[in-house]
């Protein structure tokens, strides 16, 4: 590569910034890496641009961007650099550039890529809608005059549906025509936001708003399903009304004045959208009445859609002409003129957004009567709530909301792992956003809680849709979730133990999912968590309750995982601690034994599963297993070379009292109920089954019969097949008994078979044919009574 000095290099871009100056604009191409070399300087890579001249690092460029018309030229401006200290001659001046758009392919862009749901385009027209209301109202305190061509602030939605055509009116400020080309005509050019920032320099900036729009795109989200939007406005700043008409896809728009009477309006903005083909379904009144709804329900100002109405009336019949002949020949016969129901339709306004929004009020002036009502409502349920919170949040962050716990899950039982209920209902300015949330404002386990939301300034992306991720999100989300524990804490400490009851069946499984999840809210899910136990088999206890009836030697919580309630009482590792009369937990919920093994421990009590190995149970008499190993020592390894790697060792059992012997899982390794549960898993992965397993100990009860016998036959002879035999007869019934599944079912029933044959062999056979052989002899003897007579001859 060939090095240019310094020289060299400041000659070529001043012919290349002569040659280049004058010119159209045009992109800015790329730069290129100059290797400098000079006497006394260090030889590094600079980088150059061919346009500008001068080092890159130091140029900067601003632009702005502006949408008046259909293609913007760039244009150029001169800077004078400073010269350097080397006293060489200043460079160039540097030349800056605007950026350059199409119109009508931004547009395409706002409308067709911003948006991700067409209905949205009522809810943006109505916050627009909105805004010109509020605006209106605030301006009309200091001037009256501007409320009096009409007084009624209010939005009107009236559809065609045969033409496919919407009309959207309020009465809100209206437009010059001024206003018209700056708002309406420039993209991101937000009147609220402006009007926003007018109102923050006055000096009545404490003043309270509700105006919702931001972005100044809410606008053209009209053409989405529009292929001409027409704009009627009259401002109370203006004699005149104009008329402002624009066309999908187009990069220009009309303005001009309105000249028929008969469209002329006292005071506002009329919207009418001409809707495309295939979108023609909007203008059903039925469907608009069904968007404000979901949206705009609780926009602070009244809304109308045009609907059909029907009132029943009775109208005479006219007689049937036989029996009129028949009442004309009887003239004693009174005449009744009969009648008969219709249904006359007629078309008017009727105000769609009745409900109000009970957050904005005072909780002490809402009563449950309220609160029940304004569930039903806004969930569409039948049934009363367990529960309800009201709270407004201030400070660093400030939003208002209205939690409630639903008496009953949907469908029975909803899908815990599903975080997208639609549960929780965003607002923003009493406008819905959304209700399709991933764990933003609510963890899945929560996600049964439904409620509402209202914020201000929620960090929304510019089609008002997602929720972006920030630490606002992160502090609104906390505390929802601490408000919702207070909300269960409460349902849990009311006198009507019922109500908890109802709660814990439907949604008890969510709190223990929220065990394994949420390790920063241990403290609030423990005390609301419920178990059967050993001393409670029909009635569930709170983990309080256990730690209260603890024995004051005890020091953990012990807790024993089981399918049932039936299997955890009859399980042999209970029978020491049941004659201790120590509470066992039972954990018969298939999620229970995880969420205890994520708690660890309760009020400083470390939960323990009494079917692992190094059980601690508090009795321990080293004097006694030290006598106890002596006896039964080398019984445990015999055991233990029969059984080989099926067992990682053999140990003297001290949670035993009437089992000859169990089987115990390792203290880091599955249960036998949690590899139960792993094996029946669909998509489980069969490879981690056996690392899983971890080991398994045998231990054996030295004051179990059959455990003498064994110890016995040790030492007597340790090759007895018998003896063998019986240790593997043991070792599979605990197995069984421990909750395992044995590998070879039929092995174990053709061992149970063989010792229920060698222990029945000829019990009944034998007295069965033991009366045959009297009856015989007793035969013989009548024949030999003639012999004993002959005996004597």
């Amino acid at each position: 590569m060939h090095r240019l000095s310094r020289r060299s290099v400041s000659a070529a871009l001043r012919a290349n910034a002569t040659r280049y100056r004058g010119a159209a604009a045009s992109p800015i191409a790329s730069s290129t890496p100059i290797h400098v070399s000079a006497e006394g300087s260090d030889n590094n890579t600079r980088w150059y641009s061919a346009i500008t001249g001068g080092k890159c690092n130091a140029v900067r460029y601003s632009a702005q961007l502006k949408l008046k018309n259909d293609l913007f030229l760039g244009s150029r401006y001169e800077s004078t650099a400073a010269a350097s200290d080397s006293g060489n001659p200043p460079p160039p001046p540097a030349e800056k550039y605007e950026y350059q758009a199409e119109v009508s392919r931004l547009m395409d862009l706002i409308v067709n890529s911003l948006y991700s749901n067409k209905e949205v385009f009522l809810r943006e027209l109505i916050s627009n809608a909105s805004d010109a209301l509020d605006k209106l109202r605030y301006l009309s305190v200091t001037d009256s005059q501007l409320l009096k061509e009409a007084a009624d602030l209010d939005i009107r939605i009236q559809t065609d549906k045969d033409n496919g055509i919407i009309t959207i009116t309020d009465s809100g400020i209206g437009m010059t025509r001024q206003e018209l080309v700056d708002c309406l005509g420039t993209i991101a050019q937000s009147g609220t936001a402006k009007f926003l920032k007018a109102v923050k320099e006055s000096k009545d900036a404490g003043t309270d708003n509700n105006l919702i729009g931001q972005f100044g795109v809410g606008f053209y989200s009209a053409f989405l399903v529009s292929d001409k939007v027409v704009v009627s406005t009259k401002s109370p700043k203006s004699d005149k009304q104009y008329v402002w008409e624009g066309e999908a896809n187009a990069s220009s728009y009309t303005i001009r004045e309105e000249t028929n009477s008969e469209n002329l309006i006292p005071r506002g903005t009329r919207l009418t959208l001409y809707l495309k083909r295939d979108d023609k379904g909007f203008a059903h009144p039925e469907r608009i009445q069904k968007l404000v709804k979901n949206y705009s329900q609780f926009v602070s100002f009244p809304i109308y859609t045009w609907q059909e109405k029907g009132i029943t009336k009775e109208v005479e019949v006219d007689d049937d002409p036989v029996e009129a002949k028949e009442a004309n020949q009887d003239e004693n016969i009174e005449k009744k003129k009969k009648t008969k129901k219709v249904v006359e339709r007629y078309w008017d306004w009727e105000l769609t957004n009745e409900t109000q929004p009970i957050w904005l009020r005072n909780p002490k002036e809402v009563t449950t009567e309220e609160y029940n009502d304004f569930y039903k409502k806004t969930f569409n349920e039948y049934s009363e709530p367990l529960a309800s919170s009201h709270f407004t949040t201030e400070g660093e962050v400030e939003f208002r909301s209205v939690l409630y716990v639903p008496a009953i899950s949907p469908m029975g039982k909803d899908d815990i792992t599903n975080p997208k209920t639609k549960n929780i209902r965003l607002y923003v300015k009493r406008v819905f956003i959304s209700d399709d949330f991933d764990g933003e404002l609510f963890p899945r386990y929560l996600s049964f809680v439904k409620g509402v939301v209202d914020s201000n300034d929620l960090p929304l992306n510019v089609s008002r849709e997602i929720l972006q991720e920030s630490r606002i999100v992160r502090i609104m989300r906390k505390r929802l979730v601490r408000k919702t524990f207070d909300m269960i804490l409460g349902i849990s400490m009311s006198e009507n133990k019922g109500d908890y009851e109802t709660f814990w069946e439907n949604f008890g499984k969510h709190l223990k999912l929220g065990c394994i999840e949420d390790r920063e809210n241990h403290k609030r899910l423990a005390p609301l968590l419920r178990f059967f136990s050993s001393q409670s088999e029909d009635e569930m206890i709170s983990l309080d309750e256990y730690v209260e009836n603890m024995k004051p030697e005890q020091k953990d919580i012990y807790y024993i995982a089981a399918d049932s309630v039936s299997s955890a009482r009859n399980a042999p590792f209970l029978e020491r601690l049941l004659e201790k009369d120590l509470e066992v937990l039972y954990l018969v919920d298939p999620i229970d034994e995880v969420a205890i093994q994520s708690l660890k421990s309760y009020k400083e009590k470390n939960f323990v599963d009494i079917s692992k190995e190094d059980l601690d149970i508090g009795d321990k008499n080293e004097e006694k297993e030290k006598v106890t190993k002596e006896e039964f020592g080398n019984t445990c390894d015999w055991i233990k070379k029969r059984l080989g790697e099926k067992v990682a060792n053999v140990n003297i059992s001290n949670r035993l009292s009437s089992s000859p012997c169990v089987l115990v899982s390792g203290k880091f390794g599955w249960s036998a109920n949690m590899e139960r549960l792993m094996k029946a898993q669909t998509v489980g992965d069969t490879s981690t089954l056996e690392f899983m397993k971890g080991r398994r100990v045998f231990e054996i009860n030295p004051e179990h019969p059959i455990i003498r016998e064994l110890n016995a036959a040790f030492k007597s002879n340790p090759d007895d097949e018998d003896a063998l035999r019986a240790i593997d007869l043991l070792y599979d019934a605990a197995l069984v008994s421990s909750g395992y599944t044995p590998d070879n079912p039929a092995q174990l029933s053709g061992k149970i078979y063989e010792m229920m044959g060698m222990a029945i062999s000829g019990k009944w056979s034998a007295q069965h044919s033991a009366p045959q052989t009297p009856q015989a002899e007793t035969l013989e003897a009548e024949v030999v009574e003639p012999v004993e007579a002959g005996g004597q001859k």
